[in-house]
């Protein structure tokens, strides 16, 4: 045999080779290679999906991914750009369409961008459908904390998922990890003893967060295992939280009050605005309650109700064990 048709024949042998090897590798593992991409499966709310990494198009629509995205310098070309807070990067990104609110989303726009990849919910969770009509190509990834599942296990779930997808695991490890070692410092320093009020301040007005279904405060009544001072016979999740008078508050004697901020996430340049703080110092109903006369109030950070991230969560989280343990 001649040396040409003895290379040939070696070639044709290292390919078949070659071949072989990688028909047993993706057999063998989950993540099937075609080039530079891969696809990975994440299971979210509806179940088991695969998604081919990396995604060429990423929308994002929940506000709570906004903070670890951005963080992780994911790309995106569409977004709920309006429901962000100016502390994200993404928002000041002329090259990111705007989905605008998800009162009056600009959805259909969303084909210009052709996405691949969608992280939609909190309040875009009710556009799922129109999404999957507009973009039936686009795996659309959904980590809104499900009903009766811990709240805090579920924003690890959230951050964890989303390490899988983009690539990030190390960070979101992390991420897990400061926010479970935010939340001992606290359930270690706090005395179940000393009652908690849940208060969010809207429209220069203070709404109570009912313990585990009112928004924000009220999850962290269960991870915390914070002892409620005030309980309604009937509560809900509305943002402005549910009506309570400060004479209520007040006869609940609270030695904590935690405060979620709303204004200071969506009207903090208005005229009228006034601080959580203030509307809690300048109340003469208030002034003799245990968490006013002891400076124990603690807000949640300004950008809290349009960031509800695993990120914002540990920070206030941090804040309430600072005063936890200066007022032992």
């Amino acid at each position: 045999m001649s040396s040409m048709k003895l290379r040939a024949a070696a070639l044709l042998s290292i390919a078949a080779l070659s071949l072989t090897a990688c028909g047993s590798a993706t057999d063998t593992v989950s993540e099937a290679k075609a080039g530079d991409s891969k696809t990975v499966t994440i299971t979210d709310n509806e179940g088991e999906k695969k998604i081919e990494v990396p995604a060429k198009s990423v929308v994002a629509t929940d506000n709570r991914t906004f903070e670890t995205l951005d963080a992780w310098g994911v790309k995106l070309t569409a977004g709920a750009v309006t429901l962000m807070p100016d502390t994200i990067s993404y928002t000041k990104d002329e090259k990111i369409l705007d989905l605008g609110s998800h009162k009056e989303p600009n959805l259909e726009s969303v084909v210009t961008v052709d996405p691949d990849l969608i992280i939609n919910g909190q309040r875009y969770t009710q556009h799922a459908a129109k999404f999957k009509e507009l973009a039936p190509e686009a795996t659309i990834v959904s980590l809104d904390p499900r009903e009766g599942e811990p709240f805090n296990t579920e924003l690890e779930r959230q951050v964890t998922t989303l390490g899988e997808i983009f690539g990030k695991q190390a960070e979101a490890k992390k991420l897990v990890e400061d926010f479970e070692a935010a939340e001992k410092r606290v359930t270690d320093a706090y005395d179940k003893d000393q009652t908690v009020m849940g208060l969010i301040a809207s429209g220069g007005e203070l709404g109570y967060s009912a313990p585990t279904t009112g928004r924000t405060v009220g999850p962290m009544f269960d991870f915390l295992g914070l002892t409620p001072a005030l309980e309604l016979e009937e509560s809900s999740t509305d943002h402005e939280g549910d009506d309570v008078s400060v004479e209520a508050i007040a006869k609940s004697n609270p030695d904590w009050i935690i405060v979620m901020d709303r204004d200071a996430a969506v009207a903090a340049d208005g005229a009228e605005y006034q601080p959580a703080k203030e509307l809690l110092e300048n109340s003469e109903a208030l002034q003799n309650v245990t968490a006013a006369k002891e400076s124990q109030v603690v807000v949640m950070p300004a950008d809290t109700y349009t960031n509800e991230s695993i990120q914002t969560y540990t920070e206030f989280l941090n804040d309430f064990a600072d005063a936890l343990e200066a007022a032992k």
